[in-house]
């Protein structure tokens, strides 16, 4: 098969280097890719959300199956288009359509959803520019902390939390009136604060049946010890020891079934990923929000946990036959530490020559904001590298994480030294 992976991204890298290794895999592209995936494949240049440019090159190449990266083509539509043109029947698209896809495109929708079908999650309301004083008084009935969300997409920094009133009422206008966040700012989401620890659960489902992968816990935050702007995501690590066999069984019942049963209650089809960001509040699960594709840098945590060949697992959820499927998962731990450019995830400097770009022993390097320039790999974004270590032990693997991230070197590269140490303390085998 000749396989075509939109974006350019870790969570694209960590898709091509599983892709390539699976025999069904004859020629491999990624759009626009990065400077690390044209080991696995070639890189050609593509604006994914210009679909009629998508479809040109899916004809020009041969194109069997796509595999949506990010989540902006699928909100935009994507597979709805595959769907409708006549000349593109025949090609596989993996991901959901543009009204499945409005589970992460819209919070309000989620949130409207999950209240719906009886899914666990903080209460909410939304606001318009046109109920800004009712959002005020609003807040001004709730207590802190205040969580304020945009409803559309930001890339994942679209969430303030605020301490205090004062803060939350100027965050909210400054939402709302100012257009902190662009159109994705044109609803805010005022949420109760929900206190626990956040885990991200993954499943393929072709909307009867589904897979669970692997689970990972991300961190948002740019400053050690959870501290500063939120970010794309700093570092994961997979397993979590919190998500055991208890609290598995309570996000199967309480809301992944929920969430499959609403999505057929609702005529909502669904073939993809499904992201399920949860918060884990004294032993219950909570959802804080749906994504409709994996996580980065989840994805470098989850992918290389995963034995089968994964575009097997791919073709089956197309082809509506994940009820034959079963997931195989490697026991060990997986862990990835970020490096990113110096000022993200605000303003930063790019095309810096990167250096020490070798694996060591257990570890794999997905590149994200990297291109390459003759026979050189160069920072090109804020979040650069994706440095993930195996080991049988979180500090193994965290060991090789970190030795990997000393060893890769270029001006003003900045990393958190801090991933992981949350869950050390609480493993047995760790100690």
């Amino acid at each position: 098969m000749n396989i075509l992976i939109l974006g350019s991204g870790g969570r694209e890298h960590t898709f091509a280097w599983k892709i390539s290794k699976s025999p069904l895999c004859k020629e491999l592209y990624i759009a626009p890719g990065n400077g690390g995936t044209s080991k696995y494949g070639e890189n050609i240049y593509a604006d994914i959300n210009n679909f009629d440019e998508i479809k040109n090159l899916v004809i020009h190449k041969k194109i069997d199956l796509v595999l949506v990266g990010p989540e902006d083509p699928l909100v935009n539509g994507i597979v709805d288009y595959f769907e409708q043109s006549y000349e593109l029947k025949n090609v596989k698209i993996f991901g959901p359509n543009k009204l499945g896809a409005q589970l992460e495109g819209s919070k309000t929708f989620s949130k409207s959803f999950m209240k719906r079908h009886n899914i666990p999650s903080a209460k909410f309301k939304s606001f318009n520019l046109n109920e800004v004083d009712e959002g005020i008084k609003f807040l001004r009935s709730s207590s802190p902390p205040f969580v304020l969300k945009a409803d559309g997409l930001a890339a994942g920094k679209g969430v303030i939390i605020c301490k205090n009133l004062e803060d939350a009422e100027n965050s909210f206008k400054n939402m709302l009136v100012n257009k902190q966040f662009g159109e994705a700012s044109e609803k805010v989401l005022i949420e109760e604060f929900l206190s626990g620890i956040e885990i991200s659960c993954f499943i393929i489902t072709d909307g009867e049946n589904y897979l669970s992968l692997p689970e990972a816990k991300d961190y948002k935050r740019i400053g050690e010890n959870d501290t500063g702007l939120n970010t794309g995501g700093m570092g994961a690590v997979s397993p979590v020891n919190l998500y055991d066999q208890e609290f598995e069984k309570k996000v199967e019942n309480r809301i992944i079934k929920r969430t499959i049963e609403g999505l057929k209650k609702d005529n909502i089809p669904y073939k993809g990923f499904l992201f399920i960001g949860l918060m884990n509040v004294n032993g219950d699960p909570y959802v804080i929000e749906y994504n409709v594709r994996m996580g980065d840098p989840e994805t470098q945590v989850v992918i290389p946990r995963i034995k089968n060949d994964f575009l097997e697992v791919l073709i089956s959820c197309i082809d509506m036959d994940l009820k034959s499927m079963k997931i195989n998962i490697d026991k060990r731990t997986t862990s990835t530490v970020i490096l990113s450019s110096k000022g993200y995830p605000e303003k930063y400097q790019k095309g810096f020559k990167i250096l020490g770009l070798d694996e060591i022993k257990n570890s794999i390097i997905f590149h994200a904001g990297t291109i390459k320039e003759e026979n050189n790999i160069v920072s090109n974004g804020g979040r650069v590298i994706a440095c993930t270590g195996i080991g049988q032990t979180l500090l193994e693997s965290l060991k090789i994480s970190y030795e990997l991230a000393k060893k890769i070197d270029w001006k003003d590269k900045y990393y958190r030294k801090d991933i992981g140490n949350d869950l050390i303390d609480k493993r047995k085998d760790d100690k």
